[in-house]
């Protein structure tokens, strides 16, 4: 929207020994198994209008020849070697671990008891990459937030780097190691080289010298690989690391991490079907601040929805609309040049788009409701609907429709459904997310003398 020419990946990584023995344990091949477990991600992300325009699959073809290049880089470089390794390995995190790094032998995050692993691996020399590692956090402040991930990553580090797995011979799914046959890469090796491959590398230069380095948005509980593994694999190959790296806490549902093994999972569409694409993707930008784990229940999100929605900006619409159809014979009048919401429109555009650029939705809406109540606030005070037609109700009105105007834009990543719909009933043409920005949320741009349509409740108040 702010003009970026954007790259929006999202995808699935399938190989691996998890998805190798759900497949067995269902009688299909691993590449069946995972033919027919993407369909639930790529339904669910059409359902809530995620807008991204690569879907990565890493069993493709094109990831295939990119893993095997960097694999051959690292190992060019020096980076890779073959051990003997024994070890506890968590399979459903496809990660080894220390015995302080357990739970009574369980791993923390799946509760799940690791195995007693013995195998020859080709290992990435990771130990190599300690202080280059401090050195790029020390010249790039941000390149992990928020900071208190960038602590956690760089306290990791400080402990000392251990070499770390990239091959197996026990399993067959995954991609061949280049130089050995007998060999499948790791799939965290494997599974990280996705962004590069959707950048082009190694099949389209020119794109992968203008798409790259990238930016993350990851969990947590792979904040280790994203934060560590990966920007020393990308210095062995002589590739820069990432841009930034966004690390966002788990969602609980009454305290505890969403999860298959709890029973506690709450699908997509459950949700949608009470409030709304618009009311899911809302509330949980609006409610859960990116970094720490945030809780969700279902009562919040109909209280959010009935707060921020229905109340706040579904009634403001609908108001305005009902007294320009009164006072204004529907024409929408223009704003006033001095208006007191001139200001707060400013203010909010300022701290909204600061939180959006550094990753805190929740700010960024909470930015843009403040226009929404004090727009609220300027119609209580002044009552248009007392008021006989006139320059004074004009500009009152006019205020509201400007407010409302770049409510519009400033709310579209979040409602992509309600947007535009308020956009046209103010009387605009076009789309919120097609304006020239910045001039499109400056005030005054609300050109007056255009028809307002009421129309239905666009937020109908939900019953719990």
């Amino acid at each position: 929207m702010i003009g970026d020419d954007v790259l929006f990946l999202t995808g699935t990584d399938e190989h691996g020994l998890k998805v190798q023995r759900a497949a067995e344990a269902h009688g299909v091949t691993p590449q069946e198994w995972a033919d027919s477990t993407v369909v639930s991600y790529q339904d669910a992300w059409k359902l809530l209008e995620i807008t991204n325009d690569d879907f990565i699959r890493t069993s493709e073809e094109r990831h295939h020849s990119s893993v095997q290049r960097i694999l051959q880089a690292c190992y060019d470089n020096g980076d890779i070697e073959l051990q003997t390794y024994e070890g506890l390995y968590c399979v459903s995190c496809e990660a080894y671990y220390t015995e302080d790094e357990l739970d009574d032998g369980n791993c923390r995050d799946h509760g799940k008891p690791v195995e007693h692993v013995t195998e020859e691996n080709y290992f990435f020399k990771l130990s190599r990459y300690e202080q280059p590692l401090l050195d790029w956090y020390e010249q790039h402040p941000d390149f992990v937030t928020p900071s208190t991930k960038r602590n956690e990553a760089v306290g990791f580090i400080k402990q000392g780097l251990r070499d770390f797995s990239i091959s197996r011979t026990s399993i067959s799914w995954g991609v061949p190691i280049p130089w050995d046959s007998a060999h499948v890469t790791y799939v965290w090796f494997d599974a990280l080289t996705n962004y590069i491959t959707a950048a082009g590398y190694g099949s389209d230069d020119e794109k992968f010298a203008k798409r790259w380095p990238g930016r993350h948005i990851v969990g947590k509980d792979i904040l280790r690989f994203h934060c560590v593994y990966w920007p020393a694999m990308l210095m062995s190959a002589g590739l820069a690391p990432p841009e930034n790296i966004s690390v966002h806490g788990f969602l609980m549902v009454g305290g505890e991490k969403m999860s298959k093994t709890r029973l506690n999972q709450i699908t997509p569409e459950s949700l949608v079907a009470d409030v709304g694409v618009d009311g899911f993707r809302y509330q949980f930008l609006r409610d859960q601040s990116f970094g720490p784990d945030g809780d969700f229940s279902h009562e919040g999100m109909l209280a959010r929805y009935n707060a921020d929605l229905a109340n706040n900006l579904g009634n403001l619409l609908s108001r305005v609309a009902t007294v320009v159809a009164k006072k204004c014979d529907g024409i929408g009048p223009a704003p006033r040049p001095d208006s007191p919401l001139a200001e707060v429109a400013a203010r909010a555009v300022e701290d909204a788009t600061e939180a959006w650029a550094r990753t805190a939705p929740s700010e960024a809406l909470e930015a843009t409701w403040r226009i929404i109540r004090e727009t609220n606030s300027l119609l209580e005070n002044a009552e248009p609907w007392k008021m006989d037609p006139g320059p004074e109700v004009d500009g009152v009105l006019g205020d509201a429709l400007e407010a409302l105007r770049i409510v519009t834009i400033l709310a579209t990543p979040a409602l992509p459904q309600s947007c535009p719909v308020i956009w046209e009933r103010i009387g605009l043409e076009g789309a919120p997310d097609q304006q020239p920005w910045p001039s499109s949320v400056e005030w005054g741009g609300y050109p007056g003398g255009i028809p307002v349509v009421k129309g239905d409740p666009l937020f109908p108040r939900l019953k719990g």
